[in-house]
C-alpha cells in the first residue's frame, strides 16, 4: 500500500481495491466504449462514425503518454472488435461504406510515427537497418502514388503499410520494456482468443441479425457462405475469414507460452472458431508456427509442449467431431487431399499464371494507393488481390520491393541470432515462429500490411528487442 492510500479511510481502501488502477485511464477508456454503446442502441451513426475514431484516437494518446502498456493492449484490442463494433452501427442506424470507424485502430497504432521519426537518425548504428530498408520502400511507392493516383486514397493506402512498421519500431526501441511487452502482448491476445472465439461460435450457430446485413452487403456471400445459421464461414469480430483466421492462428500459438487460468477455454473456444473460418492458408501457417516453435525449444519445453498438445487435442477434437460443426470441417479438409478439382485452389493457380510474370517485371511499380475502382455507388474501393506477393511486386515495383524485402531478409537473419535467447523463452519462440507463418500466408494474402502486417512486423521486432535485452542482461550480471 502506498503511502497516499494509507491515509484513506478504510471504506474508501475497499472501495479503491475494485477500481482498477490506473483509474483515470480506465475510466476513460469504459466512458469511450459506453457513449459507444449508447450511440449505437439510438441509432446515432452518424455521430458514431465522428466520434468513435476520434475518441480513440483521444484515449490512444492519453494511454501513450501516461500508461504505456495499456496503450498496447487497447490498440489490439481496437484491431480485435472495431470490425464488430462498425456492424453493430449500421445495423441500427444504416449502411455506410466504406466506414470511417474502421479508422480507429490504425490511427491509434500511428501514435508512435513522432517518436520513430525522431529516432531515424539513431537506427542504422543501433541495428534498425531492416526497418529503414523497409521504410525506404514504402517511401519509395507512396511518392509514386502521389503522382499517379488521388491523394486521399493514397494517404489512407499509405496508413495499411505505415502503422505495421511504426508501432513495430516502438516497441524494438523500447528494448528494456520487453518483459512488461511480453506479459501484455501474451494476456491481451489470451482473452482476445477467449472472446472472438466464442463470439466466433455463437456466430456460426446463431448467425445474428448484424452479421447477416454485412455479409449481404459488403458483398462476401459468393465466399463467406450464406447468410444463416450453419451456413457461414466465420468471421467472429473482424470483417472477414481470412484476417479473423491469421489474427486466431496468432493467439493460439500464443497459448503455447501462456501460463493463464484461461488458456484452456480459450484454446478450446478458439480452435472451433478457427476451424470454423475454414481457412486452409491459416491452417497450414498455423501447423508451420507450430513446427517451427518445438523446434526452437530446449529438450524440457519440448516436452512440456507435447503435454500441452495432448490436452488441447482432448478438448479440441471432440468438439469439432460434433455436429453441426464436424461437417463443415470435415469437408474443408478434405480438399487437402484433392486440391485438383477445388474452385479456390483453382482461382489462385490461374492467378499466378495470369499475373505473377505481369508483377515481376513492373520494374516501376503502381504506387501505393493507386489500385482501385468504384463500387455501384461511385465510391473508390481498392482492389484485392489473393497474393501477397504478386501485391507487393504490383505496388512497390522492382525500385521499392528490393529495399522492403531486404529488410525483411535482414530481420529474419537477425532472429535467427537470438537462437539462444528463443530457446529458454517460449514467448521469444512463438514471436519467430509466428513471423514465418506469417510469411508463408503473403502466397494467399498480403499478410504484411494491416493489422497481418502490425503482427508480423511487431513479432520481429520483440526478437530483436528480446535480444537486446537479455544481452545486457547477462552484461549486467557479468
Amino acid at each position: 500500500m502506498s503511502l497516499s492510500q494509507k491515509t484513506l479511510t478504510p471504506l474508501q481502501q475497499i472501495i479503491l481495491r475494485f477500481i482498477p488502477q490506473p483509474a483515470t485511464a480506465w475510466i476513460l477508456i469504459f466512458g469511450l466504449f459506453f457513449f459507444t454503446a449508447v450511440g449505437i442502441f439510438v441509432g446515432a451513426g452518424n455521430l458514431l462514425r465522428v466520434v468513435f475514431p476520434l475518441g480513440s484516437l483521444a484515449v490512444g494518446l492519453f494511454l501513450f503518454q501516461k500508461c504505456p502498456l495499456m496503450y498496447i493492449s487497447f490498440t489490439l484490442w481496437l484491431y480485435f472488435l472495431t470490425p464488430f463494433i462498425r456492424r453493430l452501427i449500421d445495423y441500427h442506424s444504416s449502411w455506410v461504406n466504406p466506414s470511417t470507424v474502421l479508422l480507429a485502430p490504425p490511427l491509434v497504432a500511428l501514435i508512435p510515427l513522432a517518436t520513430v521519426i525522431q529516432y531515424l537518425p539513431q537506427m542504422n548504428r543501433r541495428g534498425g537497418l531492416p526497418f529503414l530498408l523497409a521504410l525506404g520502400g514504402i517511401s519509395y511507392a507512396f511518392l509514386i502514388g502521389l503522382v499517379r493516383g488521388f491523394p486521399p486514397i493514397v494517404i489512407r493506402d499509405l496508413i495499411d503499410w505505415l502503422t505495421p512498421l511504426s508501432f513495430a519500431i516502438y516497441l524494438w526501441i523500447n528494448w528494456r520494456s520487453y518483459p512488461d511487452y511480453r506479459q501484455t502482448i501474451q494476456r491481451t491476445f489470451v482473452w482476445g482468443v477467449l472472446v472472438m472465439g466464442i463470439y466466433g461460435v455463437i456466430q456460426y450457430l446463431v448467425a445474428p441479425e448484424w452479421d447477416r446485413l454485412w455479409l449481404i452487403e459488403s458483398g462476401m456471400t459468393s465466399s463467406a457462405g450464406d447468410p444463416e445459421p450453419f451456413g457461414m464461414r466465420i468471421w467472429s469480430t473482424m470483417n472477414s475469414p481470412g484476417p479473423f483466421a491469421a489474427t486466431m492462428m496468432t493467439g493460439l500459438i500464443l497459448l503455447f507460452s501462456s501460463s493463464s487460468i484461461i488458456r484452456l477455454p480459450a484454446a478450446g473456444f478458439g480452435y472451433l472458431s478457427f476451424l470454423l473460418a475454414i481457412v486452409r492458408a491459416a491452417w497450414g501457417a498455423w501447423l508451420l508456427a507450430l513446427i517451427v516453435f518445438a523446434s526452437s525449444l530446449k529438450l524440457r519445453l519440448q516436452l512440456r509442449l507435447i503435454m500441452t498438445i495432448t490436452v488441447l487435442a482432448l478438448i479440441v477434437i471432440p468438439l469439432a467431431t460434433l455436429e453441426p460443426f464436424s461437417e463443415r470441417i470435415s469437408d474443408r479438409m478434405e480438399t487437402f487431399s484433392n486440391l485438383e478439382e477445388d474452385a479456390s485452389a483453382q482461382d489462385r493457380q490461374t492467378l499466378y499464371e495470369g499475373h505473377l510474370n505481369e508483377a515481376l517485371f513492373n520494374y516501376q511499380g503502381t504506387g501505393i494507393g493507386v489500385a482501385f475502382t468504384l463500387d455501384e455507388r461511385g465510391q473508390p474501393i481498392p482492389i484485392t488481390i489473393d497474393s501477397g506477393v504478386i501485391a507487393i511486386f504490383n505496388t512497390l515495383g522492382w525500385f521499392g520491393a528490393i529495399p522492403y524485402f531486404g529488410g525483411i531478409i535482414l530481420l529474419v537473419g537477425k532472429m535467427f541470432q537470438a537462437y539462444k535467447e528463443i530457446a529458454f523463452d517460449e514467448f521469444l519462440a512463438c514471436c519467430r515462429s509466428l513471423s514465418f507463418a506469417f510469411l508463408f500466408l503473403l502466397f494467399a494474402a498480403n499478410s504484411l500490411v494491416g493489422f497481418s502486417g502490425l503482427i508480423f512486423w511487431s513479432f520481429s521486432a520483440i526478437i530483436l528487442a528480446g535480444n537486446k535485452y537479455y544481452k545486457n542482461l547477462y552484461l549486467y550480471e557479468d
